[in-house]
């Protein structure tokens, strides 16, 4: 329970302090002033524990009079319940404090009694019933909820603090902060903690989107296409089942026979018209196929027979689940000769994908999109279990869909992807997506074809946002520009605030400048990521989060769809950055500004080529270990003395070899005394580099003559040996 202000909790409870303060008191709660804060279940416990409100008086039976029959039936009824109960009517006093009526009642009630329970809930305790502290029920309440950016002020509001209060707490942790400053979600707790309240950081990308609920009348209702997803592990053929379906050739154009982002199709089978989402089946793509998974009504998940079972098969399998959707099995590449597709459903049958001829009741189909066999199959399958979704729209309502993926036209600007999933979106409509906004000034389909209208469950993409939107983002139309550059404004002013809180975490307070200073400066891998379309963008932040930083740490600086250009090479070269393009090129500006202030540009078509490559960048940034190696050891046989040269101690190689550019150190039984280096090695009269074990010398130490017979000498070397990432 949090924590309040005596004045505030008595001004919701309609009270003065004073009256409060009196309750607290005799409840035995220490409460010095109405500034003090207490608990609110105390305060409450305190008053239900009065058993009235610390307003009401009690009166003595000489100064009652009866003024309304009321209060005289009221007292003639508590007088033959006093006769009843003991005999004898109680007598009635004047009580002037809490402390005195809680003993006046307690000395004229009987002993108590366990609570009782009534319609299954605890009753309310009261003098006469006190119940013990295990039969308390503790009030849970729920966390307070603050935006991840969030300001001293908003974070003082939010917690019932003053924004003294909250200044103060800050500047106890070294921190300096004004009232409309952005604080980080670990400042943000650290004040939580420091006055007992349980906060909960929302980020951006939690928050739930702010979309009107709709309740379309049945009549208002149309058919509309089923929406399928194709997924699967990587190269098990789901592009190119697609391909079969569509007779185009879309896995020409992926490099590697990888698809990197979304594509969606329409196809028409028996009358009926099915949209296909077709989303990658690299681990990388984790939160694309989320997406797909997520805006679909049916998912196929595709499985070589020749490969069977994979981990991005399971993981498309768990997002079909978790999307609640029905799912269907295409077994492919049954033509070829070492297929086994009744591998395939031995394997998912043990995930509760039991096949129907089986007893289970999930469909599997057999289909090769090389030779496309099963594919007629297929697309009634998928009618077949859609037609008993009975999937429907209101046309008529204004648009709403989701962002499929978005991208940087060079000569047209942001072209933005999106699957119509309620209403029609026309040309001319005011459109808002996250912090994106825009109008409607032409939409193509599928194969190009420039469209008027996109009815529900269809796939266009549109020209006339102002920039480039978040894949997965839901797109609504409003009813003018207006009021789509608000919503935008509202969402984009709270992704800027959580953005620079975090770039405000990566500040470090005093006490962490001096244990860095003492450990050595820490390394940091800046980096500039550009890439094609927003989901690629997503994807490899992803994996450049994946690599150990526990050594390096990774700090992406700016991520953007699009060319590289000469701003983001001056970045860079400001950051002490690398650029990272992914599909994308370096225009011919940024290529002279790369060569002139030296950044280095390295661009990549197939994303794991970008984790390794990074992850060698990182271990060369790594300090190389310095790793202590013995080469030989001597003992102190004979001491000589020159009065030119000092002690010469003549010894004896027992092992490895002493040689003369080797550090060496003197152990005197077990303990070293001296650490330096050679001045002089010979052997007999003549100046040698090293002696091998087995063999005498005399040794000079330089600055050292305090040797004795016995003593040790140790030669040993410091290798430096680099360091990888775990």
């Amino acid at each position: 329970m949090a924590k309040r202000r005596v004045h505030e909790i008595a001004k919701a409870k309609g009270i003065t302090s004073k009256e409060l303060l009196a309750a607290l008191h005799a409840a035995g709660i220490e409460a010095k002033a109405a500034q003090s804060n207490v608990e609110e279940a105390d305060a409450e416990r305190a008053l239900s524990g009065a058993g009235e409100s610390p307003k009401a008086a009690v009166v003595t039976e000489a100064d009652t009079k009866p003024a309304t029959t009321d209060s005289s039936s009221a007292e003639k009824t508590a007088a033959k319940a006093s006769a009843g109960a003991g005999g004898k009517k109680m007598r009635r006093v004047v009580i002037d404090s809490q402390a005195s009526r809680r003993d006046q009642l307690t000395k004229n009630q009987p002993p108590p009694r366990a609570p009782r329970r009534r319609g299954g809930r605890r009753r309310k305790p009261v003098l006469e019933e006190p119940v013990s502290e295990a039969d308390k029920q503790p009030e849970v309440i729920p966390a307070t909820k603050v935006n991840s950016g969030a300001t001293v002020r908003e974070v003082a509001e939010l917690l019932g603090l003053s924004s003294a209060e909250v200044i103060k707490a800050l500047m106890e942790q070294g921190e300096m902060a004004t009232l409309t400053q952005t604080l980080t979600d670990e400042s943000v707790m650290a004040i939580a903690k420091r006055f007992e309240r349980d906060v909960e950081i929302v980020t951006a990308a939690e928050e739930e989107p702010d979309l009107p609920e709709y309740d379309d009348d049945d009549a208002s209702l149309v058919d509309r296409p089923p929406v399928v997803t194709v997924m699967g592990h990587v190269d098990h053929g789901k592009t190119s089942l697609l391909d079969a379906i569509r007779q185009t050739d879309v896995v020409g154009g992926e490099a590697g026979g990888i698809t990197q982002h979304i594509g969606a199709y329409q196809v028409r089978h028996d009358g009926h018209t099915i949209t296909f989402l077709d989303t990658p089946g690299h681990e990388a793509f984790t939160a694309m196929r989320a997406r797909g998974a997520g805006v679909t009504d049916v998912a196929v998940i595709v499985v070589a027979a020749d490969d069977g079972v994979m981990p991005q098969t399971l993981e498309a399998v768990d997002h079909a689940r978790a999307a609640e959707v029905p799912m269907l099995i295409a077994v492919n590449k049954v033509d070829k000769p070492d297929s086994d597709p009744s591998r395939v459903r031995n394997e998912l049958a043990q995930r509760d994908l039991t096949p129907e001829d089986w007893g289970g009741d999930t469909v599997y189909v057999d289909v090769s999109a090389k030779t496309k066999e099963g594919l007629d199959n297929l697309l009634e399958m998928v009618l077949l279990v859609t037609e008993l979704e009975e999937l429907s729209a209101n046309p008529d309502a204004p648009a709403s869909g989701t962002v499929l993926e978005s991208e940087l036209d060079p000569g047209r600007g942001p072209l933005v992807g999106l699957l119509v999933e309620r209403g029609t979106l026309r040309i001319g409509d005011a459109v808002v997506s996250g912090a994106q906004w825009g109008k409607v000034r032409a939409m193509l389909d599928h194969n190009g074809k420039r469209v008027e209208e996109a009815t529900p469950g269809m796939p266009v993409e549109i020209l006339g946002f102002d920039g480039v939107c978040e894949a997965g983002e839901p797109v609504r139309v409003v009813e003018n520009e207006r009021a789509a550059r608000q919503a935008a404004a509202e969402r984009s002013n709270r992704l800027k605030t959580e953005a620079l809180a975090r770039r405000q975490a990566r500040k470090v307070t005093l006490e962490e400048v001096f244990e860095k200073a003492k450990q050595g400066e820490l390394k940091e891998l800046n980096i500039v990521l550009k890439s094609d379309v927003a989901g690629s963008l997503e994807a490899l932040q992803d994996e450049i989060a994946k690599v150990p930083q526990e050594q390096v740490a990774v700090n992406v600086i700016h991520a953007q769809t699009g060319g590289i250009n000469e701003s983001d090479i001056m970045l860079a070269s400001a950051s002490d950055a690398i650029v990272i393009g992914f599909n994308v090129r370096p225009l011919a500006e940024a290529q002279r500004a790369a060569a002139s202030e030296g950044v280095d540009v390295r661009t990549y078509t197939v994303i794991y080529k970008v984790t390794e490559e990074l992850r060698a960048a990182m271990e060369g940034l790594l300090e190389p270990e310095e790793v202590e190696e013995v080469t030989g050891q001597a003992e102190v046989k004979e001491l000589f003395k020159a009065s030119k040269i000092g002690t010469i101690a003549g010894c004896e190689v027992t092992s490895g070899k002493a040689t003369r550019g080797a550090n060496v150190r003197l152990v005197r039984e077990g303990t070293i005394t001296w650490t330096g280096s050679l001045a002089s090695l010979r052997r007999f009269k003549d100046d040698v580099n090293e002696v091998d074990e087995g063999m005498e010398c005399g040794v000079v130490l330089e600055g050292f003559a305090d040797v004795k017979v016995d003593d040790v000498l140790e030669f040993f070397e410091i290798k430096k040996i680099e360091k990888t990432l775990e």
